[in-house]
């Protein structure tokens, strides 16, 4: 059923029909959580007939759940998930008894906070203040995509205080996303008591003040919810946020509000009593024998892959004596792939943000080529890091560029969450290391491996120099998933073999998962990455003429190592990792791990960064932590020596 914003109001049938629904989905939502004994009935039940009315009335189709054409709803809140469970199955999305006898069960689809494999479910939640973030970056699809559809967040009144909500607030403003819709169920209690007690704010003038278009209304009434949607609908002027007055545990008059029904499911003779009040059948023990007598269920219908269609172009081809940034090398490969796909007609748009960087991070000349497609999200990372993710799900090529403390450490609750939805973000972060030298040690960020490791569906990939960056940007832009392409600040040496021709030019193409064999030798490997392997080579060539064997060996991608690669490095008996990274955590961490997994002993050593470091040029720095090239060789030395 969808009944659109067309008619000024509902008519009596209608509202009839969702007064009636709106009871029997209170008994649903009380019933799952005592069922299962878990879960937040109070938020539930103030948030529900929001949740009727839009979801009646947006352009969604229980049918045709991933229809490109759907309007997008999200619920910030996703702890109310109760809620949305019962609304979505009892609008046909799926059986809601399943729902109701499986709800927080292990193995179950029904979670105990949204999930996006849910039919009519676009953005797992649960982290609240990040619902607003990812709906700018569906309201965002829209424009991009060429598409009329609508996106509605649906919040509670409490995550209204986090951070990152007053970024995406004026996030939307700036880009003026009149196709979205914020609706907050203002209920003024929150999990240990009232909102003015946990945290005073000023919600209604913290939206004026961004200049968003403010109405409020009784979020129990259908015609009051419904006429603040379609004027919202029907707003092209600014994005609308709709305070929407409600009761915590509304419709039971022992629950009605009190907080401490935020997050307590009702006991069994408190659901009985809260059922009959409602006038609901008492039918507890089905759902007990259901959840006791049937398999948790799983979601059976996948969401249609989103295919990219982009030229990526010839790659750039630096020379022998160039000394280039790898950051630089980013900047030209994007610019280089913008232009080419700008005004192309049936490619897959592309988004590059930024967060007041672009000279740094160097994607400044795809602002220039590509303004369309380009979007300054100001110092606001985690308002910044969410959208993009939430873009990327929606069939749009995205690029994040940042600093790495601030697109990894700043924002690894972001791209956690973003890790969990699926996403297809392509985050570049520059100033990695101690290689970024006079910044000083907050701005050295010497753990992003640690960091983006813990997230499954990330990958990580550490480019030796500018040839092998340019590759790797054009290899992500058209392979789906999480990238995260790590660089440093300063300019680097082209990798060259030892006839002197660029490793990584002409003729080399990045093939992901394979390490590169960089210099050959068998009585021991140093295996490295990014700004530290052109001093791992200058290593080689001292022990070269020192009269020692080294193999070199270049892994950029560390999220899933080149196995047969390592075990050679393994059968030279030595193997010494050296890399500007935390040394706990990092790629010889890595290394080791592998090694010790598969059975494999060579000696074995770890040089990376013990301690957070000062201000200074990066080889002074290097020399202070015992990194430098003589310390390298000394180290490979010593190992040989022993024997």
């Amino acid at each position: 059923m969808r009944w659109g914003f067309e008619e000024e109001k509902l008519d009596q049938q209608k509202i009839d029909y969702l007064k009636d629904l709106s009871k029997i989905a209170r008994g649903d939502i009380l019933k799952m959580t005592t069922v299962a004994n878990s879960g937040h009935p109070g938020g539930s039940m103030s948030s529900i007939d929001i949740y009727l009315t839009l979801w009646s009335c947006a352009r969604v189709w229980p049918d045709d759940p991933y229809n490109p054409d759907r309007d997008r709803i999200v619920v910030s809140h996703g702890h109310t998930s109760p809620g949305v469970y019962a609304t979505l199955g009892r609008l046909g999305f799926f059986d809601v008894d399943s729902a109701i006898a499986h709800f927080r069960r292990a193995g179950s689809m029904f979670e105990g906070h949204i999930e996006r494999d849910i039919p009519g479910v676009e953005w797992s939640t649960g982290n609240l203040g990040q619902g607003l973030s990812a709906g700018c970056g569906f309201a965002l699809a829209a424009r991009l995509l060429e598409k009329k559809f609508h996106t509605f967040v649906v919040m509670s009144d409490g995550e209204q205080s986090k951070g990152q909500v007053e970024e995406a607030r004026r996030f939307a403003k700036k880009y003026k996303l009149s196709n979205l819709t914020v609706i907050i169920d203002y209920n003024l209690l929150q999990l240990s008591g009232p909102l003015d007690e946990i945290m005073p704010q000023n919600i209604k003038e913290d939206y004026l003040s961004e200049e968003w278009e403010v109405l409020e209304i009784d979020g129990h009434d259908h015609q009051a919810i419904y006429q603040a949607l379609r004027k919202a609908v029907k707003n092209d002027n600014s994005p609308v946020v709709i305070l929407a007055r409600t009761v915590m545990g509304k419709g039971v008059s022992f629950m009605e509000d009190r907080y401490q029904y935020h997050g307590k499911p009702l006991k069994v003779e408190e659901c009985k009593r809260a059922l009959e009040e409602l006038g609901l059948e008492d039918d507890l023990d089905k759902y007990f024998n259901l959840r006791n007598s049937t398999p948790p269920p799983r979601s059976a219908i996948q969401r249609p892959e989103d295919k990219v269609d982009l030229i990526t172009g010839n790659p750039v081809n630096y020379g022998k004596e160039e000394k280039v940034a790898n950051r630089n090398a980013f900047g030209k490969a994007l610019q280089d792939i913008g232009s080419l796909n700008k005004g192309e007609k049936g490619k897959t748009p592309i988004a590059v943000f930024d967060c007041d960087l672009l000279g740094s991070v160097k994607t400044d000349g795809f602002a220039k080529a590509c303004p369309e497609w380009f979007f300054e999200g100001g110092i606001q990372e985690h308002n910044t890091a969410t959208i993009a993710g939430a873009l990327s799900t929606q069939g749009v090529v995205v690029f994040f560029s940042d600093f790495g403390v601030f697109g990894v450490d700043e924002t690894y609750n972001q791209h956690r969450l973003n890790d969990i939805n699926h996403t297809n973000l392509k985050l570049v972060c520059t100033h990695n290391g101690i290689d970024v030298g006079q910044d000083g040690k907050t701005h050295q960020c010497i753990d992003y491996a640690g960091v983006i490791n813990n997230l499954y569906g990330y990958r990580i990939i550490v480019p030796a120099d500018a040839n092998q960056t340019d590759r790797v940007i054009r290899y992500i832009s058209v392979n789906p998933g999480n990238f995260f392409v790590g660089v440093g600040r300063s300019s680097l040496p082209i990798i060259l073999s030892e006839k002197g021709d660029p490793i990584f030019g002409e003729g080399y193409e990045f093939t992901y998962g394979k390490a590169d064999l960089i210099r050959e030798g068998d009585q021991a490997t140093i295996i490295s990455a990014g700004s530290f392997l052109y001093r791992a080579i200058q290593a080689w060539e001292i022990l070269k003429e020192r009269g020692y064997s080294v193999r070199v060996l270049n892994i950029s991608c560390w999220s899933d190592l080149d196995s047969e690669a390592i075990k050679q490095a393994a059968e030279t008996g030595i193997v010494v990792t050296y890399e500007d990274h935390n040394v706990r955590t990092g790629l010889g961490t890595i290394v080791g791990s592998f090694l010790m997994e598969n059975s494999l002993f060579p000696r074995f050593r770890k040089l990376g960064i013990k301690r957070y470091a000062g201000s200074g040029l990066p080889d002074e720095l290097l020399k202070m932590e015992g990194l430098d090239v003589d310390s390298l060789v000394n180290t490979v030395i010593e190992l040989i020596e022993k024997g």
